[in-house]
Parts: structure tokens; C-alpha cells; sequence
């Protein structure tokens, strides 16, 4: 994965080499299609399963997953807990001004543009020849409200206005690691100050035990947020395994029961650690400054591949 894609799903579906789908009413083949981008080589896959659902990999590990008939669709668990969190975040198909840093498939501003019609929504995607790809072959649907920047993520949220957007999602890999610079302290600050009072933060990591790299991440939201976080499966927190763990932040309290609710009954059960148990977790981390800032752990190799 490159930087500001949308990263590391957990278990994805089959994927056939073509598939036949009806569109339009009438027959097209849904082939595969690949292509070197500015950060990779990119791949876009069709689901054997859904009639015009596809798999983005990037050099062989899964980005996203899309079902153009229907976005509010969320194949990844990762993806799902991301849903969660939006869905909590204000009354039922109330519009958000959203920002996405990641791009990959625009799995998730599909699903906002329509759960919550008349959102607003900024994605920033390093890769412009990955976005390039995604809206030619995957195109948004018209009046969709999302309007997408082929720029670094911290560099355009540095130049982005305050009190800019009701929820920020952080979805952003360099390879299989999130890069440095959006570890630190400094980031975090920045992502507040473009968010509005009551606004949420959330974003996509992966991590295994001791969860060095996590426990610095969370270490860094309680350092500007008054409430925060974790999702994450039980074999995840209990150190079996590496995998992906969804961090919340927010000035306001969450509606952490909701979201517990949601991720206990999910296909891929998870958990969410709040308040002491989650400061516990924390324990002596320290935030991160730019200085001396290191990208996430790499994945144990095969963690999240497709076979």
C-alpha cells in the first residue's frame, strides 16, 4: 500500500478473474483491470459474488472493496466499524461535511453520499493516478458531493480552514504502514484544529501486541481530545494476532454503546474500550513528535493478502 490509500482490510471475499454483469440492460464483461499508478500497481478485480462489486489491491494487498449498486454496502470489518462510528455520529441521514485522508476506492464517501444525502465530503489521495483509475473505472454517482485532492494528506490538512468538517477519517497507508508523519502529535493537532467543536476523528491502524505503535497513537488523541476510543477484535486485543484497530476522538462524549452494540453483532465481532479500561491500555505511552517519528510496524508478511 502507498500513502493516502485506504488500507489494510481484514478478510476479503473471492474474487473471480471475470464475472458477467448486467448494467444498463445489457451484457458486459467486468474483467480485470490492472495499472501502474503513481505509487504502485493497481489492481481492480470483479466479485464473483455481486453483480458490479470490485476489489482494489495495490501491489498485491487488498485496498477496498465496492458495490457500485449498492455503496452503503461494507465488505471489510475495518470498514464496517469505520460505518459504526458514522453512523453514530449525528441523527440518522442528518448530511456531514465529511474529510477522508486515504482515497483508494472511495469506498467510504460512497457510503456517506448515500447514507447521509447532501453530505459534503473532501478526499485527499497522494496517488493521482490512483484516483485517476478509481473514477474512471468505479465513477461516482452525480451530485455525490464529494469533491477529491491530489495532494499529501498532512500537507493539505495543514492548508485546510478550522472548524472545516464535522468528521475527519484517517484511512492512510505508505506500503503496508502508515507514514510518519501522520503519527505524531503535531498531525493530531492539526486534524482538530480543522475540525468543528463536537467534531469526530477516526481513523483506520493496525498494530499487534505489545501495541508500542498503538498505544502512542491513542497516547496522541488524549493528549488533544477530551474522549476516545478503541475498536478492535478480541484476538486482536489479546495479542494473538496482528490486525486492524479503529481509534475514536472527539471533545464531546461518543455514543459508545451504540457502537459497541453494532460491533458485538457484526459478522467479525469486535470490541470498544473506552475510559479507564482504555487508559489503562494507554498506560505510559508517551505522544509522538515529529521528531524522530517512525512509520507503523510492517505486517507480518501473508497478514492481509488475498489467495
Amino acid at each position: 500500500m502507498r500513502e493516502d490509500r485506504a488500507a489494510l482490510p481484514g478478510r476479503p471475499r473471492g474474487s473471480a478473474p471475470r464475472v458477467l454483469a448486467r448494467h444498463n440492460e445489457r451484457v458486459t464483461e467486468q474483467i480485470p483491470v490492472s495499472r501502474t499508478t503513481d505509487h504502485g500497481t493497481a489492481k481492480l478485480m470483479p466479485d464473483v459474488d455481486r453483480e458490479r462489486a470490485w476489489l482494489l489491491t495495490v501491489d498485491g494487498a487488498p485496498q477496498s472493496y465496492v458495490d457500485l449498486d449498492d455503496p452503503a454496502y461494507l465488505e471489510f470489518e475495518y470498514a464496517r466499524r469505520l460505518g459504526f462510528v458514522l453512523d453514530a455520529v449525528s441523527a440518522q441521514g442528518a448530511p456531514l461535511d465529511v474529510v477522508h485522508l486515504g482515497g483508494g476506492a472511495l469506498t467510504l464517501p460512497r457510503y456517506v453520499a448515500a447514507t447521509r444525502p447532501g453530505s459534503r465530503q473532501d478526499v485527499v489521495e497522494a496517488d493521482r493516478g490512483l484516483l485517476e483509475l478509481v473514477t474512471e473505472r468505479l465513477p461516482l454517482p452525480q451530485g455525490s458531493g464529494v469533491a477529491l485532492h491530489a495532494a499529501d494528506a498532512r500537507a493539505w490538512l495543514e492548508e485546510a480552514p478550522d472548524d472545516h468538517a464535522d468528521v475527519l477519517v484517517a484511512d492512510v497507508f505508505g506500503g503496508s504502514r502508515v507514514p510518519a508523519h501522520l503519527t505524531t502529535l503535531p498531525y493530531v493537532r492539526q486534524a482538530e484544529r480543522v475540525l468543528r467543536p463536537g467534531g469526530v476523528y477516526v481513523a483506520n491502524l493496525a498494530d499487534a501486541a505489545p501495541f508500542g505503535f498503538l498505544r502512542s497513537q491513542l497516547a496522541n488523541l488524549a493528549a488533544v481530545f477530551e474522549e476516545t476510543a478503541l475498536i478492535a477484535e478480541p484476538a486482536v486485543l489479546r495479542g494473538r494476532r496482528f490486525g486492524n484497530a479503529v481509534v475514536v476522538a472527539s471533545h464531546r462524549p461518543l455514543d459508545v454503546a451504540a457502537v459497541a452494540r453494532r460491533a458485538a453483532a457484526d459478522a467479525f465481532p469486535a470490541r470498544v474500550e473506552h475510559g479507564p479500561a482504555l487508559g489503562k491500555f494507554i498506560g505510559s505511552a508517551r505522544p509522538v513528535q515529529d521528531t524522530g517519528a517512525v512509520p507503523s510496524p510492517e505486517p507480518p508478511e501473508g497478514a492481509f493478502g488475498i489467495g
